[in-house]
């Protein structure tokens, strides 16, 4: 985490953009077996990898994401791809695996994704839910940026995305408010489109970042939900 921490740091200690602190900061990450995103990724119930994240820039409301990719080494890369490259927000499966090959990103065997912890998680069916990775930043100029990267949950089935993935849910950022990065329980991220709802209850409510996702991890709570 201090080794990520410093990447993105020094990005904007140089007066670099939050968007390039964020995608490198979660590169760190995807790139290490401790989280549960890129290399330590958990196995689906058909004992694959299947790799979401999305990215977004507060200045402009852009974004990008991937969902269920299985051979792009770092997919907040490739969401950022997603962001820059095309005027689409989401790409799924083999066609967002094409897109990341098609501008060049590192593309790897799945067999690089395999860890002996998270394969013997799935053995035990043991569901790890709190390992994705996220990170938000603030610029020199003033502009906010977020970004989550997970590798789902262990044992999912059915091509399942969480919020991850989902601008508004998992990931949101705003200049006019906040930026939020979510790791917890996707489902109910997505049903109560958690990330935007803090910032929204930051812009009508003008509550505090801390009251406002307070505020809304206890709605969440309601829903029987949790997370951060």
């Amino acid at each position: 985490l201090e080794e990520a921490l410093n990447t993105g740091y020094s990005i904007l200690e140089k007066g670099g953009l939050s968007l390039d602190a964020v995608e490198a900061t979660i590169r760190i990450m995807e790139d290490s077996e401790l989280f549960n995103a890129g290399k330590g990724a958990v196995f689906t119930n058909a004992g694959t990898n299947e790799l979401d994240a999305s990215i977004m820039d507060g200045s402009n409301l852009k974004a990008g994401a991937v969902a269920g990719v299985k051979t792009v080494k770092n997919p907040i890369s490739a969401a950022r791809k997603v962001m820059d490259k095309t005027w689409h927000v989401m790409l799924s499966g083999d066609g967002a695996d094409l897109f990341a090959k098609e501008q060049n990103l590192e593309m790897v065997d799945p067999i690089y994704f395999y860890t002996q912890r998270r394969w013997d998680s799935l053995k035990k069916i043991q569901s790890e839910k709190h390992g994705t990775v996220g990170c938000v930043a603030l610029d020199k100029h003033g502009n906010l940026a977020a970004g989550t990267s997970t590798g789902g949950l262990t044992n999912k089935k059915w091509g399942r995305i969480g919020d991850s993935p989902i601008i508004g849910a998992g990931t949101y950022a705003n200049n006019k408010t906040c930026a939020v990065s979510g790791t917890g329980q996707g489902e109910y991220f997505i049903r109560g489109n958690v990330a935007y709802d803090i910032s929204a209850i930051m812009e009508y409510e003008n509550l505090s970042v801390g009251k406002a996702a307070r505020k809304v991890i206890s709605k969440l709570s309601d829903l029987g939900g949790e997370g951060g």
